[in-house]
């Protein structure tokens, strides 16, 4: 779906622009390490040629790009003299830097692809909301209302234990909800966004996305499914619901739909977690 996508990618790009302020903080890092080598190495030539004519070393002196203060001196005819361990170890430090600017750009890059893969699902969202929406402003009330009834009446009596009694009851009370693309209540909710609320009332913390939610907790056998499990559909996974027991779950479904009860296979089922 493309709410769970665009969930998925909001993730990606936080972690994204995590590792690159690593990048940028280790680069800044190896900068300052660059030139203190550099400064060892000016000041090496200095006291080597002090009381001499600086004209052949004045460039490599004041040198201000990395690169060409490494070529002049690797060039200079009184090299042989110089701490060999000096140049080797300004050599090491510009090609660290590289690697790292190198890193740096790449990741980016990746973020800047990501942003416009967001932007793209954010576009998709929306139009799939104002179709649902004049679709919902189609319905009579009393269709609605029939909706919101047989979900309602379809509610099994199962007792949930534990923090999954938090959980269960929050979801329970949003049936007849909307289903809004990327909402996580109070008024509407999507799959991931109701079952990350739900179970926040547990204490217990779900990331927005289907597919995260997952590899949020040990995988549950279909026979072992307690009330307050969460259930997942589609390959790859896309939609999560909330098992309540006797073969029911509640979800948010869809925009047509909106938060409502319904049978543990109406959808294509892949597996079940207990968060916890």
């Amino acid at each position: 779906m493309a709410s769970e996508r665009y969930n998925n990618a909001k993730l990606e790009l936080k972690e994204l622009r995590h590792d690159m302020a690593s990048l940028k903080a280790d680069q800044r890092r190896q900068d300052d390490r660059l030139g203190a080598v550099q400064s060892e190495v000016k000041d090496s030539i200095v006291r080597q040629y002090e009381g001499q004519s600086l004209s052949a070393v004045g460039q490599v002196v004041v040198s201000k790009d990395p690169k060409a203060f490494l070529s002049q001196l690797s060039t200079m005819s009184a090299f042989d003299d110089m701490q060999g361990q000096l140049f080797d170890d300004y050599s090491s430090e510009l090609k660290a830097l590289d690697i790292r600017r190198q890193a740096t750009e790449k990741r980016a890059a990746e973020v800047a692809a990501t942003q416009k893969k967001l932007a793209a699902e954010k576009a998709t969202i929306d139009k799939k909301f104002a179709e649902a929406k004049s679709l919902l402003g189609k319905l009579e009330a009393q269709q609605r209302d029939a909706i919101t009834s047989r979900s309602t009446t379809r509610t099994p009596s199962v007792p949930a234990s534990g923090n999954a009694a938090a959980a269960v009851q929050y979801a329970m009370a949003q049936v007849g909800k909307a289903y809004v693309y990327g909402a996580a209540g109070p008024n509407a909710f999507d799959c991931s966004g109701l079952t990350m609320m739900a179970w926040a009332q547990a204490g217990v913390a779900l990331p927005h996305s289907s597919s995260a939610q997952y590899s949020s907790g040990p995988h549950i056998a279909e026979s072992d499914l307690q009330p307050g499990d969460l259930v997942f559909y589609y390959s790859p996974i896309s939609h999560v619901g909330m098992y309540i027991g006797n073969g029911m779950i509640v979800n948010a479904e869809n925009p047509s739909a909106g938060v409502k009860v319904t049978s543990l296979h109406e959808m294509p089922y892949v597996g079940a977690v207990r968060p916890g």
